[in-house]
């Protein structure tokens, strides 16, 4: 379900001042459902089908928070927010988390009153090209290559450009879309965004399997869920979370076996889904919040290959984002 912004924003201003005192997980409880924030859809991140219904691996992120909150993924509102939107939407509790937003650097976290609670997706600005003619960030010198003028994507476009040894010609756009369609017309050899941008385009071009993404980054944008200040309680909840589902693969517990897992001689997994301890009061949560977590959404390797990996429209690499035991840098500590 979504709320138009104009209308929250209303509401939740007579709320706040009643509602200060109220810690972020009281006031989803006293509520019955959470209100998720995120971009006005991206496929593959959040994608609204014409029945209305949001999928994505940013929806599923909050469907695994309702789910450790409430046992039901489905206690969840998801609303999206233009860039110019989301950091006053957080900020006047009209959402208690952004699901996702820009990519964490010193200035956002420091500068606005959030906290980027973990990293959910290791981002970062990419090339997409046309496989016949370009394999590789070496082959882009002396070519032309689409970007988004007055974007971060341009400046390190230019520094990039600068230390090449073939000079690359940059072709600016106004808009995001204005680059793609100019790549799609040929008008350009290359699209340059972040990782995520680029898949989701891939699919929208006429023959998408004619057309790769460069193995090579240029620059990092590493995005994750972000959350208000001064609520330590609630920081912790949205952290974890996505510890947990890290933890559940790197475990080997998925939403077909964790009922068989509760049965599990492991001591990792035992205490990972609540039958050995799990219950941690700081968090507020029940002692069976990871296995309610994973038995309804799945753990991060599900929610990632089933939005963005090869078995995906999208057909995205794990890349920065696989498990740190298979040469990524997906790492979580312990639940325990």
């Amino acid at each position: 379900m979504i709320f138009p912004f104009r209308f929250l924003v209303i509401a939740s201003s007579l709320l706040l001042a009643a509602a200060a005192q109220a810690s972020t997980l009281e006031q989803a409880q006293k509520r019955g459902f959470l209100i998720c924030g995120a971009s006005n859809g991206l496929p593959g991140f959040a994608h609204q089908d014409e029945a209305g219904r949001w999928s994505g691996f940013d929806v599923d992120f909050c469907r695994a928070l309702a789910a450790a909150i409430f046992d039901d993924p489905d206690k969840m509102r998801f609303v999206t927010l233009s860039a110019k939107d989301r950091v006053k939407a957080l900020q006047s509790g009209v959402v208690d988390l952004l699901a996702r937003g820009a990519a964490w650097t010193l200035a956002r976290d420091a500068g606005q009153g959030l906290s980027y609670a973990a990293i959910s997706f290791f981002d970062g600005q990419g090339f997409l090209a046309r496989k016949k003619s370009v394999a590789a960030l070496r082959d882009l010198g002396g070519l032309s290559v689409c970007v988004q003028q007055g974007t971060p994507f341009e400046l390190d476009l230019v520094d990039f450009h600068r230390e090449g040894v073939k000079p690359i010609e940059p072709k600016l756009f106004p808009t995001f879309e204005e680059a793609a369609k100019a790549y799609s017309e040929a008008k350009c050899e290359a699209l340059t965004a972040d990782l995520s941008t680029l898949a989701a385009k891939r699919q929208e071009l006429a023959a998408p399997a004619e057309h790769a993404i460069l193995p090579e980054l240029i620059d990092k944008e590493p995005l994750g869920p972000i959350v208000r200040q001064s609520d330590d309680q609630w920081f912790d909840i949205v952290r974890w979370t996505h510890f947990a589902m890290v933890d559940a693969e790197e475990l080997g517990v998925t939403s077909a076996n964790a009922d068989e897992q509760l049965k599990s001689a492991d001591p990792r997994v035992r205490r990972l889904l609540g039958v050995d301890g799990g219950r941690v009061d700081g968090l507020g949560l029940e002692a069976d919040w990871v296995y309610r977590i994973v038995k309804h959404v799945g753990n991060y390797g599900e929610a990632f290959e089933h939005n963005l990996g090869a078995g995906s429209p999208i057909g995205l690499e794990r890349r920065l984002n696989a498990l740190w035991t298979k040469g990524g840098l997906m790492y979580a500590p312990p639940v325990r």
